[in-house]
């Protein structure tokens, strides 16, 4: 649950430029087009992802935005708004395959700490949305 309205948040979460001021861990979103962004991230682990997201569904009126990814992450990700109350309920939903040889290498022994930091990642990412929007909706 976040705190702001619907059109708010679903304007916030469309907007890959404000990313990096709420999800600390999105380091740089360079837009290549309307529909097209090159996407630079880093957990608390010492290696970054860069991948480009290019915009599949930008649905307003049933809340979905859905992405696809290329590049160190190959897959989706998508979000659906729903107004609740005063607030909106957010899914967060994220099919991916990690593409980069070093990552692919160490996974059979780092998984565990690659889970953890995605975690960590997701749990910084729902808590700065909160804050973002709490803040700009006063």
């Amino acid at each position: 649950m976040v705190p702001a309205g619907y059109d708010q948040t679903y304007r916030i979460l469309q907007d890959l430029t404000t990313y990096p001021a709420w999800w600390k861990e999105v380091k740089s979103v360079l837009p290549v087009s309307e529909d097209r962004a090159v996407v630079l991230i880093m957990g608390v682990l010492p290696y970054a992802l860069e991948f480009l997201m290019s915009r599949e569904v930008d649905d307003h009126e049933s809340g979905i935005l859905r992405a696809g990814l290329s590049g160190d992450l190959e897959g989706y990700s998508s979000w659906t708004v729903k107004a609740a109350g005063e607030g909106c309920h957010l899914e967060y939903d994220q099919e991916v395959v990690v593409t980069k040889t070093l990552l692919k290498t160490l996974a059979p022994v780092a998984r565990p700490l690659f889970r953890l930091n995605h975690s960590l990642m997701m749990r910084h990412g729902e808590q700065g949305l909160r804050n973002f929007l709490g803040a700009s909706s006063k």
